[in-house]
């Protein structure tokens, strides 16, 4: 019995993104592509966004949280399967997308 080849869909949002991400179809996805990649021998590609974010020069920086809000980030990125300084980078992403849209 042959697997149906499943496809990432297309998009509105990084928060959409990011939930498919962590949905038994998305977890299903990765699960097939990295199977696929062993199986030719090469590594698997996953999220356009997190490649992007991962590619782009970045500057490090240092930045205090009240605890409760990093347990809070830690757990939503837990539930989608994503690093917590992942899910802050792509919420610090949308804000500043979205400021910048108001003038």
């Amino acid at each position: 019995m042959s697997k149906k080849r499943l496809q990432m869909p297309k998009f509105k949002s990084e928060s959409e993104e990011a939930d498919w991400w962590a949905s038994p179809t998305g977890r299903a996805y990765v699960k097939q592509r990295s199977a696929e990649a062993r199986s030719k021998g090469t590594k698997a590609t996953g999220s356009g966004l997190v490649t992007k974010l991962s590619n782009k020069r970045s500057t490090q920086i240092a930045i205090r949280l009240p605890g409760t809000d990093l347990a809070r980030a830690r757990k939503i990125a837990d539930r989608k399967g994503i690093g917590y300084q992942t899910l802050l980078k792509m919420l610090v992403h949308e804000g500043l997308a979205r400021e910048a849209r108001r003038r």
